[in-house]
């Protein structure tokens, strides 16, 4: 019978570890995605601005 309850407790450890482990992934994806899509958006200014400089670059004709 202790044999069971030692198992029963180290099932129901793990099975709260687990879920622990699983809340704090859970919130390192979500600011990675956050990450993601900040440098993103920087991308797209970036490229925006480039675009500007490149209009005004005169052309060799």
């Amino acid at each position: 019978m202790k044999f069971l309850e030692e198992r029963v407790y180290l099932l129901i450890r793990l099975y709260q570890d687990s879920r622990s482990e699983n809340s704090k992934l859970r919130k390192e994806l979500a600011a990675s995605y956050e990450q993601c899509e900040k440098l993103n958006e920087k991308i797209h200014v970036a490229a925006d601005r480039l675009e500007t400089l490149l209009t005004t670059i005169p052309k060799n004709e």
